[in-house]
């Protein structure tokens, strides 16, 4: 019987490679905080020194796997951003697209929805929500225009509605129900509806109407 070639070592490349991908499962499990170098060089069969040599430390690991989620996710919203077609078939795209990329890259989302700590990557989620809040104040200023309502407020409106599309996809990854394009379907439904109908001025019904400028 002939004898299995024993398989060479990784190159600094494949290894590199390898720790990510061991990181990034112990990040969405556990968190930063959670994770310790010595589990992830245990899970990947190698020293600590290995690691600390790929990375320098355990932030520098942790940047690493979330600059790779951010820019995957930022890919995939900037291509539904820049497909054309109407504001509301953009806004579709958008809704759209974060779910889909909640549905394929779930623990990507959970490490990107948590908090960073300091010294890691400035690309949390909470700076990715600007970037692509920023994307979309493009879209609504000219709906606000066509509308007659003040384009000024609308990067402040951008801001909510992006929130409101994060803060949607964080329950459904927990969820999974009801189903993919009927959450899309019911996100459009009251952000599309809800800016379609909004008051030029909008005003509180209570006391506290007086605080809010003309």
């Amino acid at each position: 019987m002939t004898s299995k070639k024993p398989r060479g070592r990784m190159t600094g490349a494949e290894r590199r490679e390898q720790l990510i991908v061991v990181a990034r499962g112990l990040f969405a499990e556990r968190g930063f905080d959670g994770t310790a170098i010595e589990e992830v060089a245990a899970h990947a069969g190698v020293s600590k020194p290995v690691v600390y040599e790929h990375f320098g430390g355990k932030e520098g690991l942790y940047a690493v796997v979330v600059d790779r989620e951010v820019t995957q996710l930022l890919s995939m919203m900037r291509a539904a951003l820049s497909a054309g077609g109407s504001s509301h078939q953009l806004l579709e795209d958008a809704v759209c697209a974060l779910l889909d990329y909640i549905e394929t890259s779930p623990d990507g989302f959970r490490i990107l929805v948590r908090d960073s700590p300091i010294g890691a990557s400035n690309a949390t989620y909470q700076t990715l929500i600007g970037d692509i809040a920023t994307r979309v104040e493009g879209l609504l200023g000219e709906r606000f225009r066509e509308q007659k309502l003040d384009p000024r407020n609308a990067p402040m409106y951008a801001q909510m509605l992006v929130g409101m599309i994060g803060a949607v996809g964080q329950w459904w990854l927990g969820e999974r129900k009801p189903a993919k394009a009927v959450v899309a379907a019911h996100l459009v439904n009251l952000a599309w509806n809800g800016l379609s109908g909004m008051d030029a001025k909008p005003t509180l019904g209570r006391a506290a109407e007086d605080e809010v400028p003309a």
